[in-house]
């Protein structure tokens, strides 16, 4: 596509209400009363998107050509121009006030860092953490003014509960408060250090008790839970059950997008980099599966299947959690109906092992049994979750030996 297409002279003429291209991206506005505004429009993600560059009065043309070419260049790095700019006006009104955000921090000493982590997955992780945890209690805080107190709110409730997590959150709570205090928006200790600091106000996390998980739903139940699964209309109840009928992990769920499905074939390709194992993952779908996909078309909100309270996010990792244990009472976990899936398989079944064990993604550990694994036996698999769906959807007659895991008081 040629550039300079316009001219300050062209430019200053136009006067009918439209839009004119000067190439790569930059576009004249001309609103019904006149006024001219530049515009810059570009694709990202695979989505199109618009920014304004300012009115003709305070950008001139040859302004706004250099402003459209480093954003084209900022497109070419793998960085949203849009974003860039909202984070930079975001730091100097912060500057401005004097009031360095623990949220900013942390954001920056991600952004520093994710090119270092070996693992993709490891920038989101730290997000994910901080999200749920650090930034309900000290997101807005000024970094300034954070103390043991805070640290103290974030960790203590999950503490002895989710000890691995919290020991992580304080690794990481540490690190962006090191880096605040480098970067000269704060001064003192460290309040999320350990040794010396919080080893005196926390049990050391290897001598927390383990916590006993919840068991998964025996399978016998399947039937029972799903019938009650199915009295809740809402997204959080069509992504459970959908997790149920392809014994997917909740992270592949809750980030499946559309362009993951192929309805004609009726499969879920997941690509590699939302896999535990980091390789591709095609999962059948049942019949069950398709209807659940046709409702959630109606929900439709993004490119996330099953949509989340916030714009442009998917569900929560705990929305599901939360329907099956608060509103159900049931007492077991999400993450428990891969276990259901593989006990019916391998007790009321005659499908091979490594058959079951491909259904739930995960890996071959005999390497040479592994090198000469070429496909994924799709087609086998598919008639497996054809049957685990039957299963769930059938009442069966077991006796009374069998006790409920759902809460009675």
């Amino acid at each position: 596509m040629a550039n300079n297409k316009l001219s300050a002279k062209k430019v200053g003429a136009l006067n009918q209400t439209g839009n004119y291209g000067d190439g790569g991206g930059l576009w004249l506005q001309v609103s019904k009363w006149q006024s001219k505004s530049w515009v810059f429009r570009f694709s990202f993600d695979g989505k199109r998107r618009e920014m304004g560059l300012g009115s003709c009065k305070d950008v001139n043309l040859a302004d706004a050509r250099l402003l459209a070419d480093s954003f084209r260049k900022m497109v070419r790095n793998g960085i949203d121009p849009i974003e860039a700019r909202q984070a930079e006006r975001a730091a100097q009104r912060a500057e401005r006030m004097n009031i360095i955000a623990f949220h900013f921090c942390a954001k920056k000493y991600i952004e520093a860092h994710r090119h270092g982590w070996k693992n993709v997955k490891h920038a989101q992780q730290w997000t994910n953490t901080l999200t749920q945890y650090a930034y309900p209690v000290i997101g807005e805080t000024p970094v300034k003014n954070i103390d043991t107190t805070h640290i103290l709110r974030i960790l203590e409730p999950i503490w002895t509960t989710k000890t691995e997590t919290a020991s992580r959150l304080r690794s990481r709570l540490e690190n962006v408060m090191d880096w605040a205090t480098t970067r000269g928006y704060r001064t003192g200790d460290n309040p999320a250090r350990w040794k010396g600091h919080l080893e005196n106000l926390l049990p050391k996390p290897s001598k927390v008790k383990k916590v006993v998980h919840h068991a998964a739903l025996p399978y016998p139940q399947m039937n029972s839970f799903i019938l009650v699964l199915r009295q809740h209309d809402h997204v959080s109840a069509l992504a459970l059950e959908f997790l149920v009928l392809t014994a997917a992990r909740t992270s592949e769920v809750i980030a499946a997008t559309w362009d993951e499905i192929n309805l004609d074939e009726m499969n879920w390709t997941i690509p590699a980099n939302r896999m535990k194992a980091q390789r591709e993952h095609r999962v059948p779908l049942s019949s069950r599966c398709i209807e659940i996909l046709n409702k959630a078309s109606n929900l439709r909100q993004s490119d996330f299947i099953f949509p989340g309270g916030r714009v442009n996010k998917g569900l929560s990792n705990a929305a599901m959690d939360k329907l099956l244990q608060v509103t159900m009472s049931y007492e077991c976990t999400v993450h428990g109906f891969r276990s259901s899936f593989r006990d019916w398989a391998g007790e009321r079944t005659h499908y091979p092992s490594d058959l079951c064990e491909m259904a739930l993604a995960h890996t071959i550990k005999n390497k040479t049994e592994a090198a000469y694994r070429r496909g994924d036996m799709l087609e086998k698999r598919r008639q497996m979750m054809n049957d685990w769906q039957k299963f769930c959807e059938t009442a069966i007659t077991t006796g009374s030996d069998i006790v409920p895991i759902r809460k009675t008081g």
